[in-house]
């Protein structure tokens, strides 16, 4: 049949009375509408006057014509209501363009009006009154802050007071703001207002339910669960996203084809479902209200996945549950479910804050060590009520006793869990992993002091940072102990970093931290006192020590920060009780920090506002919120301001929406410096969440905003919100890297920097090549210090660039017409690079896959290095190892053996640089005359001559001297006089030619050695021992081969819990070495006078070496510290001329 040409005829059939006629039309219609519907869109009114003439037998065709009219009109809104309407004739599992665009359509506005209706459910139910937090924000003229922060609060969703996003999953949203309300905005995938789309679901909304319904049964039928929870989640319904996992299970049991090794479908969807919710989801509420359905489905599983249990313990603050899944595993008794406890206590070590731990350490059974010595939290005792705790625990110690003995075995384990929650294990087994495999190049630390003037105090600092960064956690201070001239030098705020380093270096190291630092630490002496910088750096040092671990010592430095009278000890107390007592919540700590707050002293106020919100982390407490508001505002000092602003970005740590009201009240500040403090909540409180609400503001703050700090800030938090996400990056700030502002170029650098790094991301790295090039001395800064962050742990078999860069690094510091800051910047970048003895990267999230708390907050007080040098310490609480330890489950370290199937060069430590030793001016050779050689070469062939004759007469054997072989065969070699006429008449020539022999064998060797790691890196795969560096890259080539040995869940690196499958036989250990080496303490005379006696009044002295050296020269009193009396001036001398011998 020859194909239709022209619709003019079947057109006009629609107007023909008979409807038989009219259906015919219809049908030709439909069946060529992809070649006329050109001549059909001019009546289109006559096929929708037949779909809506409820005479008319086919309404659902004249329905499917119109919808197909207007798809090739682009309307799809209106060919979607046209589609619904024909019923069963718009066929599903027809393939086409316009089948796929209309499903399309239908599953966008499913979602919007899922999400709105579900929107209307949340709002309702919540009835009480939203918690508001006072501050002293201006106001607008309707009495709130902004129109955000009238209608939104810290416990109040986002969500609730929007439209949702288009797509969870794709980020692709309405939301351009923290605008709580966009008047007439509608869902994507719906044009027109709200109203409109209610409309629409009364009239049609039935048979889109219904093609829902059938879209999502051909995906049961088809195996394509994935599918429908991707829909079912962006829609918020969660009910399809518990039948669709139940359907998985039964379609699975129906089936039967499960095998006994393998892993369910339900399961593998659960997995699914956590993962997205964990990366993809963004607002708080529907994230936990999607981890609560995932943990009812878990419990409802005979076996089911405890770590994905734990996963959604640790989010959703559920400590109780904890505790009990604990106890659940101990219970059994057996190895398996030992090992697996023992491995979730790590995992919650890894993934939790110290407020949690301590409230699952206090809900599982105690020891009888932790019985023995009971700690009460002193901050909710009062005098009244401290007789009824007393009371209230007599009764706790009745009721335990009243309870069943547990087991030797379930003592043992709960003792280990114990310790696994106070981090005691983990931080142990992290501290002989570096120090078993420090790779520290000290020749690197060389040149970088032999190159920038130690004299110049922010060189000086420089080479502090370096050395700490690269030693952090290696308990290696030899450095210091080798230039104890070189530390000598330091002075004022240059020994409280020096001295502050020593707490990057021996981070982790529990059990002598107190003491190494002992000769630093203040005293209670009425003797001369040390340098209060050393003082004040010993105590940041101690905090840096028990970094997020502070139980041990958090009371000695509350203590030594309350008898401080001094500004700097108080500020160095400040940092340290900070970063000690890091999310613990204490209101006892956060007292006494305030109070010195109030002194209003600008040198320690900047650190106590850092610190008061290190100890709040994360908590949200209204009151400390309302506290720091109030001050900042009172306050006329800079530093405290910004102090207190870093401090209220923290403890709005991950709170997301919950801080929304907070960071429009400080967007909307006068202050430069609380914008700025407003910027850092965004990145605090969105960190890794690729928000797309908070990445818009970011992104028009950062070209809008009149103040260059908080256009840097701006751009730069962009690394924080997207750091999961590393690729988006560049793209995103391609066009900042150009800006006309420096600011927001070194912005732009900082945060490809902090996003991409450990990734070694080639556009990150191409759009900084020209940024280490840019005319402005601190984006050079910047720009090093990103590319370092990007390549840590780096080789050229990972990065050919890495080389070069490298010695990109060596030739700036060296260049003695670069600017101080390119140089500064250049020595922390060497340090970052090889950070840890190169077995530690930058790790903002958990190997899990979870936030890494102290990570990025380390790193977002890192960055305030551009105020505060000694900030820049805080970046050790980023640095991650890099390490697989298998432990057994007795927590014992087996030496076992896994495999890499990758080749050993790929991710094989960078080559040592070789320390090129200088040498001594070489002297001129003398001068030999030809006449003189002459006569030489003659008396040599004399003396051979004599010897020849002796050998010819001597018949008796006689014993040759040593070398005399040598000689002898060499003189007879010589065949050619000329020849040796040359080479002795030529004195240059004589001695080129050894230097050019050995250059040759140097590089045959080379050769030779390069020909054979080619023949090596060939062969992929090799055996690891344990405690061995394993990359995050390299995990997925990481396997178990051993029969003995097997991992109870998937390597993620850090602790991993191995099952012995041959418990009976004898296995071999690894002994601890840094219990074997004992760090040698920094010891001291009984008194600081004595230090400075023995270290510098005696010349002749030979016994302060290493160490107690060290100490006395940090602790020596600076003759230039403050609050000492100024140098006597010196008395009137005589001079005498050589000519007149009267004295002038």
């Amino acid at each position: 049949m020859v194909g239709l040409t022209s619709a003019a005829g079947l057109v006009g059939y629609l107007s023909e009375p008979d409807p038989e006629l009219q259906i015919y039309a219809l049908r030709r219609l439909d069946d060529h509408m992809d070649l006329l519907w050109t001549e059909v869109a001019g009546s289109v009114g006559q096929i929708e006057a037949l779909y809506e003439d409820d005479n008319f037998p086919e309404q659902g065709l004249a329905a499917l014509v119109a919808a197909k009219v207007f798809y090739h009109l682009q309307a799809y809104n209106e060919s979607m209501k046209f589609a619904l309407g024909a019923g069963n004739l718009f066929r599903l599992d027809k393939q086409g363009e316009f089948e796929e665009t209309i499903i399309s359509k239908c599953i966008d506005t499913y979602i919007a009006m899922s999400a709105i209706k579900d929107t209307a459910t949340t709002s309702k139910a919540s009835n009480r009154a939203p918690l508001q937090l006072s501050t002293a924000f201006p106001s607008n003229p309707t009495g709130s802050a902004s129109t955000a922060a009238a209608m939104t609060s810290p416990t109040t969703p986002f969500s609730q007071s929007t439209l949702p996003s288009k797509s969870l999953l794709s980020r692709q949203g309405t939301a351009t703001s923290f605008e709580s309300s966009i008047p007439g905005g509608a869902p994507p995938g719906f044009s027109g207002t709200d109203s409109d789309l209610f409309n629409f679901q009364k009239g049609i909304g039935g048979n889109l339910e219904c093609v829902i319904a059938q879209l999502f049964e051909h995906c049961y039928q088809e195996g394509r669960y994935r599918q429908v929870v991707g829909i079912a989640i962006e829609a918020r319904n969660l009910d399809v996203l518990r039948k669709t996992i139940l359907r998985a299970e039964e379609d699975e049991k129906k089936t039967g084809a499960k095998k006994p090794d393998e892993v369910s479908k339900s399961e593998d969807l659960l997995e699914y479902v956590l993962r997205i919710c964990m990366t993809l989801v963004p607002e708080m509420t529907l994230r936990n209200d999607i981890l609560k359905l995932i943990l009812d489905l878990l419990n409802e599983i005979p076996a089911p996945d405890y770590f994905a249990i734990a996963k959604c313990v640790v989010y959703l603050d559920l400590h109780s549950m904890a505790s009990q899944l604990l106890k659940t595993l101990v219970e059994k008794e057996d190895s398996k479910s030992m090992a697996i406890a023992y491995q979730i206590a790590f995992d919650l070590y890894d993934n939790s804050s110290q407020e949690f731990l301590s409230k699952v350490r206090k809900e599982i059974p105690q020891t009888d060590e932790e019985e023995a010595n009971p700690k009460v939290d002193a901050s909710n005792l009062d005098g009244e009520s401290a007789k009824e705790t007393d009371q209230l625990l007599s009764e706790l110690n009745e009721t335990v006793e009243n309870k069943p003995e547990l087991s030797e075995a379930q003592r043992k384990a709960f003792s280990s869990i114990g310790l696994i929650l106070r981090g005691t294990k983990s931080i142990e087994l992290s501290l002989e992993f570096s120090y078993r495999n420090n790779h520290t190049n000290i020749s690197i630390l060389n040149k970088i002091k032999d190159s920038l003037e130690a004299r110049n105090s922010i060189f000086h600092t420089a080479v502090t940072f370096a050395n700490a960064f690269m030693n952090s956690g290696t308990t290696s201070d030899i450095f210091f102990r080798q230039n104890l001239e070189w530390l000598g030098k330091a002075v004022n705020w240059s020994k409280f970093s020096a001295t502050a380093a020593l707490g990057v270096i021996h981070k982790g190291n529990l059990g002598q931290g107190k003491k190494l630092l002992e000769p630093y630490l203040p005293r209670e002496t009425n003797l001369v006192a040390g340098s209060v910088f050393s003082q004040g750096g010993s105590l940041y040092a101690l905090g840096l020590i028990y970094a997020n671990h502070g139980t041990r010592v958090l009371d000695y430095l509350q203590e030594q920060f309350n008898k401080a009278q001094e500004e700097v000890v108080q500020h160095g107390g400040a940092l340290g009780l900070g970063v000690a007592g890091m999310a613990t919540g204490s209101e006892e700590v956060y007292k006494d920090l305030r109070k010195v707050m109030y002194s209003d002293s600008a040198l320690n106020g900047e650190a106590v506002g850092l610190a008061m919100g290190l100890v709040m982390l994360g908590t949200g407490n209204i009151k400390a919120l309302e506290d720091m508001i109030l001050y900042a505002h009172e306050t006329q000092h800079e530093k405290i301001v910004r102090g207190l602003a870093m401090g209220m970005a923290l403890i709005m740590f991950g709170r997301q929406e919950a801080a929304d009201e907070l960071i429009n009240g400080l967007l909307d500040e006068p202050d430069p410096t609380l914008r700025y403090g407003g910027i850092m909540a965004i990145a605090m409180a969105y960190c890794g969440t690729s928000s797309n609400k908070a990445v818009r503001k970011l992104l028009h703050i950062a070209v809008s905003d009149v103040n260059d700090d908080v256009r840097r800030v701006a751009v730069m938090s962009l690394g924080f919100i997207l750091f999961r996400k590393p690729g988006s990056v560049p793209r995103m700030v391609e066009l900042l890297s150009e800006s006309y502002n420096p600011h927001v170029r070194y912005g732009a650098a900082m945060a490809l920097g902090i996003s991409c790094a450990g990734t070694g991301l080639a556009e990150a790295i191409d759009l900084l090549e020209p940024m280490v090039k840019d005319p402005t001395d601190f984006v050079r800064q910047g720009a090093w210090i990103a590319m370092a962050m990007i390549l840590i742990q780096h080789n050229e078999a990972m990065n050919p660039k890495i080389a070069l860069i490298r010695k990109a690094l060596l030739k700036t510091i060296a260049n003695r017409h670069e600017d101080a800051m390119a140089k500064f910047g250049c020595a922390l970048a060497l340090g970052i690079i090889d950070a840890g003895g190169r077995n530690c990267t930058i790790g903002l999230q958990t190997q899990t896959g979870n936030l890494n708390m102290a990570g990025i907050v380390g790193m977002a007080v890192f960055t305030q290095y551009w105020y505060w040098f000694p900030l820049s310490h805080f970046l050790s609480l980023s640095f991650m190892p890099t390490a697989v330890i298998g432990l057994d489950h007795d927590l014992e370290i087996p030496n076992f053996k896994f495999h890499s199937a990758t080749r050993p060069s790929l991710f094989d430590y960078p080559p040592e640089q070789e320390a090129k030793i200088d040498e001594a001016p070489k002297k001129i050779a003398t001068a030999i005359l030809s006449t003189t050689a002459q006569a030489k070469r003659r008396a040599q062939k004399r003396v051979k001559d004599q010897k020849n004759d002796q050998m010819d007469v001597d018949q008796t054997p006689t014993t040759p001297k040593v070398g005399g072989d040598d000689k002898m065969d060499l003189d007879v070699k010589v065949e050619d006089p000329k020849a040796e006429d040359s080479k002795v008449e030529d004195p240059k020539a004589d001695k080129a030619a050894p230097g050019e022999s050995e250059a040759g064998k140097e590089d045959e060797k080379k050769k030779a050695k390069d020909k054979s790691d080619k023949r090596e890196a060939e062969k992929v795969g090799y055996s690891l021992d344990n405690m061995s560096r394993v990359l995050p890259a390299q995990l997925r080539y990481i396997s178990f081969p051993e029969s003995r040995y097997e991992p109870v869940k998937k390597p993620t690196g850090g602790v991993i819990l191995l099952t012995d499958k041959n418990p009976s036989e004898p296995k071999s250990l690894l002994e601890l070495k840094v219990k074997q080496v004992s760090t040698a303490p920094a010891a001291a005379p009984e008194s600081v006078e004595d230090q400075i006696n023995e270290a510098y009044r005696q010349s002749n002295a030979t016994q302060a070496v290493g160490a107690a050296a060290a100490a006395g020269v940090l602790t020596a009193v600076d003759e230039d510290e403050e609050g000492m009396p100024d140098a006597e001036l010196p008395e009137s001398f005589d001079y005498f001329s050589e000519d007149e011998g009267d004295a002038q």
